[in-house]
């Protein structure tokens, strides 16, 4: 089914927000984000009619923002490799954009902790990191988790589970750290 300007119109407005705090929530930059989330939604332009209403378009929005966001860090982590073995660029721009975490949902006097925090969580695993964005930052249900993942619930729960134990001891060790360095 071919998508006409007014129906991609009426779900870009229905859900570009939703498509770019999922970005955000991956990239920790702004700038990113909505780099992310252009290409999901000519992504959707493109390939919308490879949708099938076995899922809702909710579900499969957020499938495509999930990947569009892993590869585009997949994409930067590359350009950082790159960056750091070998001369790519003598932009001090590029080179603060690599390792800047703008966040703009986070107050100032938090930046360092968020950071701190979203550190640990891009350490997690593909899929523990998707569950716990999905579940803690976003607030879905189990239900809607398994559905976007195409996992069981009792999967979804078991990710989770396993990233709030990773992120807690991290979390702990780190405190720890900067515990004894006062």
């Amino acid at each position: 089914m071919i998508i006409n300007q007014e129906e991609f119109h009426t779900i870009y407005e229905q859900y570009k927000a939703m498509v770019y705090t999922v970005a955000l929530h991956y990239s920790q930059n702004i700038e990113d984000a909505e780099e992310i989330t252009q290409d999901v939604f000519v992504q959707v332009y493109q390939s919308f009619d490879k949708y099938k209403n076995n899922a809702s378009l909710k579900t499969w929005l957020y499938r495509i923002t999930i990947n569009k966001s892993l590869d585009f860090i997949k994409y930067k982590n590359s350009k950082k490799r790159q960056f750091i073995y070998g001369k790519k660029s003598d932009s001090e721009f590029e080179k603060q954009k690599i390792t800047n975490f703008e966040h703009p949902g986070i107050l100032l006097e938090n930046k360092e902790n968020a950071a701190i925090l979203f550190n640990f969580i891009n350490q997690l695993t593909e899929n523990q990191k998707t569950a716990f964005i999905l579940s803690k930052l976003d607030g879905l249900s189990n239900p809607e988790i398994a559905s976007i993942m195409e996992l069981s619930v009792s999967s979804v729960e078991s990710l989770v589970f396993r990233a709030k134990i990773t992120l807690k001891e991290k979390l702990s060790t780190n405190f720890e750290n900067y515990r004894k360095k006062k």
